[in-house]
């Protein structure tokens, strides 16, 4: 991976500019796909790096498999499984807390503000009352944005990080401990605040961290604090705890384990095997029931019941037992339902749009302005939000009357939930036995609004309902992106909740369908509004079913939210999609599009290589590493047939011929042996050995192989500076020699034999390089020392470095010739991180990384593909 060429180039949070723009030529800017019509678009950027998913098979590797028995493999995964209850547990708790505090100051706010408006409103001090909404509002609102002052990438609902971080990007920051203490505050705050935003989104990103953070027994925030725990030092065990930490967050936010484990597979995670389902699953139990646990018993007093799966709970959708005529839904319903998904899309397309206008509008005016800009930002939202509420809900609503319900069951669940959507009622300047409608929903917790449009058997008036979803509808779009920790999903569901009852009422009032359930419909309006701006349909599916517990619902829903999907994706992404690309994360999609097979491997590698040799000195290693960003090196040697006499005798020489030969008679041998066709490939070593050990047969009278190679030296790397690339001063032919491919190794693996000395010198063998241990190898993991923080005076520029022990010698390989389907599904698969591509003689031409399978690189490609027809 690198980053911008060019001497003026720069970066952002959100973007990378070159000053040297109007240099590139024309092929390089259909190659980066900077033409005059997407200047407005935003590329992905370069400086996102990837992790590493893919095992190196190296040799501190196989001396840990050596060791490793099937006792020591059961005791391995039985701590595996400790580690993922102990996330659910934990993501648990995290829930349990959020949803305290937040009750707990939604209550102190809200029982304020109702006493001083029943109070003014006979005063007429009703301005006073607002100016007390404010300020709690206010106040809540400047405690998260301090927040997310103090790590940015608290802000928002952390879903598209994750989805990166699952996806194999790294965004710096997204999974540490500061930012989950930021997340878990914030979200506090911004929905205590009254925006427009819900906590279980962010319940995603705050067991992501949990899973991240608890296997690894340590945190960079609380260096003091580590223990000796040598388990899932890598970025592949990371990664399933990741997934198993965000399925936790959505059975934490919604009581539904199924739908999270499906979300980490739908939305998620690009390897899978039935081992990680078992564990993600478990993890999701593991955090629905902590939450329930502690849940029933502090609002019920019933501790073990279990009555409470969820941060968010729909209740029990029922008809009453003296309406004989009503059924929940029909098939005549179906298609409303169609109808509603249509509409849904649309509507989500429609807020997408608008969002992703504001965001880059906030990228190039607020952003780079002081972080002042976006705390007062986050305050103007809050204040226009509190008006818009206040002043609705006195002057909008109408006074409705209330009606007894007579289908309290004996469930002492859905007693709760009748008693909280009748105490849940306002009266606001309304005389006794009626209520103000639009006061009901604003002036109540998101949860307890839905509960109100899923459950209330009093009417709300058509427009109280249009008023409400187009206030809630703009003022949510507005809120989601400013510097406060926000969710999504809940207001999502309130605002397609008002649209699908007032599509109900519609349909009772002015068509005459008296067998239709307002909450049924209210249920489908917001699957239909939540499917049109995420997009997901399996998991969503599930979600909405499990909180629901009415598997009868499961047709509807499913076939709202596919129609809503396909409506949506017709004109745009889903949001977090968006987002992501707003960003200019390099995410690859689940396939590529079925005409990229035009191209290879070789139309989309990069052929301009930065390799090193099996024996390097330490001088060329470290400008190799201090003049170049890339994160991974071919390890190889040169092929090429008349080589210059140079340095005769060199110990350095000599040790990459010898490992030149021994790789090149065992690869040629077991070739001879499989086919006698190697014979005619052309210009190889391996057709050279192969004939060698043919001809050994015969009596001959040349000189022996290694002398041979020893006489014909090897030229040693380039010299380079720290103001060169690698490529700059070289030759065509230096550019594009043929290059034997050993294997490949990582930057943060040359910087720790660095740090770590592992080197001999000239006058040595490379026996007498000191070995280091995988535990040694992976000390430093996540965060592994810089090369510009290397002290260069502890080093002797001569001394030479064996990789080879170090390196990978079994990476994945495509053929030049494969089709960019392939290479797409290898890659995203198997979560690699580099991709050499070797010709059929063993030769490296060039290197497929994860910007090379973007949908802009590709279509880029593709145009250039057609120009060249």
């Amino acid at each position: 991976m690198a980053g911008c060429r060019g001497s003026l180039c720069c970066c952002c949070r959100w973007c990378c500019c070159c000053g040297e723009r109007e240099t590139r030529t024309p092929e390089e800017l259909t190659i980066l796909g900077e033409t005059q019509e997407e200047e407005d678009e935003i590329l992905p950027r370069k400086d996102y790096e990837s992790l590493d998913y893919d095992r190196c098979i190296n040799d501190p590797y196989l001396e840990v498999l050596e060791t490793m028995d099937n006792k020591k493999g059961r005791r391995y995964e039985a701590v595996k499984w400790m580690v993922v209850f102990a996330i659910g547990v934990c993501t648990g708790l995290v829930g349990l807390f959020v949803d305290f505090f937040v009750r707990l100051f939604t209550q102190l706010k809200f029982g304020v503000v109702q006493t001083s408006v029943e109070e003014c409103s006979q005063k007429g001090c009703l301005a006073l009352s607002l100016l007390e909404l404010l300020g709690f509002n206010l106040t809540f609102v400047f405690l998260a944005s301090l927040l997310v002052l103090i790590e940015p990438v608290a802000a928002g609902s952390g879903i598209p990080e994750v989805k990166c971080y699952l996806n194999g990007v790294k965004v710096p920051g997204i999974v540490r401990l500061r930012t989950l203490l930021c997340k878990v505050l914030g979200v506090l705050f911004s929905v205590a605040g009254g925006l427009f935003v819900g906590k279980e989104g962010p319940m995603i990103h705050s067991g992501s961290v949990v899973g991240a953070g608890l296997p690894q027994f340590q945190s960079i925030s609380l260096r003091k604090i580590q223990f000796n725990f040598p388990y899932f030092r890598s970025d592949r065990d990371k990664r399933d705890f990741v997934s198993a930490g965000a399925a936790a967050g959505v059975a934490a936010a919604f009581g539904a384990p199924i739908g999270g484990t499906l979300f980490s597979l739908e939305e998620g995670s690009s390897f899978w095997n039935q081992g990680l389902t078992w564990k993600v699953l478990f993890c999701s139990m593991s955090a629905t029931f902590t939450l329930n646990f502690f849940r029933s018993g502090i609002q019920f007093g019933s501790w073990g019941s279990f009555q409470l799966p969820g941060l968010l709970n729909f209740g029990e959708f029922k008809c009453s037992d003296s309406d004989k005529k009503c059924h929940l839904w029909t098939a005549m319903d179906l298609g409303f339902f169609v109808v509603m998904g249509v509409i849904g899309g649309l509507l989500g397309a429609t807020f997408n749009c608008l969002n992703k206008r504001l965001a880059k509008y906030r990228m190039r005016n607020v952003h780079p302005k002081p972080k002042l800009v976006r705390v007062l930002e986050s305050l103007l939202v809050s204040l226009v939000t509190t008006v818009v509420v206040f002043v609705a809900s006195m002057v909008l609503g109408e006074c409705r009357q209330m009606s007894s319900s007579s289908q309290i069951g004996n469930d002492s669940f859905q007693l709760q939930v009748i008693e909280d959507v009748n105490s849940s009622i306002k009266t606001f300047f309304c005389p006794n036995d009626t209520y103000n409608d639009m006061a009901t929903l604003f002036f109540n917790p998101q949860e307890s609004a839905i509960l109100q449009l899923f459950h209330q058997d009093g009417t709300f008036s058509p427009v109280t309902l249009a008023l409400f979803f187009i206030l809630y509808f703009l003022l949510a779009c507005w809120t989601y992106g400013v510097s406060v920790p926000s969710g999504l999903f809940v207001p999502s569901l309130l605002c397609g909740a008002a649209f699908g009852r007032l599509v109900a009422n519609v349909l009772k009032s002015y068509i005459g369908l008296g067998h239709i359930y307002s909450g049924t419909f209210a249920l489908i309006g917001a699957a239909a509004f939540l499917g049109g701006v995420v997009r997901m349909t399996i998991s969503l599916t599930v979600i909405l079913i499990e909180s629901t517990n009415k598997i009868t619902y499961g047709l509807p829903i499913m076939v709202t939210l596919m129609v809503a999907k396909w409506t949506g994706d017709f004109f745009n992404k889903g949001i977090y999609d968006i987002h992501v690309g707003l960003r200019g994360v390099p995410l690859l999609e689940w396939e590529t599009e079925v005409e990229m097979d035009k191209l290879r491997a070789s139309d989309i590698m990069e052929p301009n290589l930065t390799y090193v040799y099996p024996h390097t000195r330490i001088q060329s290693l470290v400008s190799i590493l201090r003049t170049t960003v890339h994160h991974a090196f071919p390890v190889v040697t040169e092929n090429r047939g008349n080589e210059k006499e140079f340095m005769k005798g060199n110990q350095l020489i000599s040790n990459n011929i010898k490992f030149k030969k021994s790789s090149i008679l065992t690869r040629a041998g077991e070739q001879r042996k499989r086919s006698q066709s190697m014979k005619s490939y052309p210009s190889s070593e391996l057709r050279n050995m192969c004939d060698e050990h043919i001809a050994s047969e015969e009596p001959a009278e040349k000189e022996d192989l290694l002398q041979q190679m020893l006489e014909r030296r090897y030229t040693p790397y380039p010299n380079l500076y720290p103001d060169q690339s690698p490529s700059e001063d070289w030759t065509m032919e230096e550019r594009f020699r043929p290059l034997t491919f050993h294997g490949l190794i990582l930057r943060s693996q040359l910087v720790t034999l660095l740090v770590r000395g592992v080197c001999y010198s000239e006058s040595q063998s490379s026996a007498s390089q000191p070995r280091l241990s995988y535990a040694e190898m992976a000390e430093d993991y996540p965060r592994y020392p810089d090369i510009h923080d290397l002290d260069l005076t502890l080093l002797n520029p001569r001394m030479i470095v064996d990789v080879t022990p170090y390196m990978n010698p079994s990476p994945f390989t495509v053929s030049p010739n494969t089709h960019v389907s392939q290479v797409f599904n290898l890659f995203r698969t198997m979560g690699l991180r580099h991709l050499p591509v070797v010709n059929a003689v063993g030769e490296i031409v060039g290197i497929v990384t994860r910007h090379n399978l973007t949908s802009e690189f590709l279509q880029a490609r593709l145009r250039q593909h057609y120009q060249t027809i």
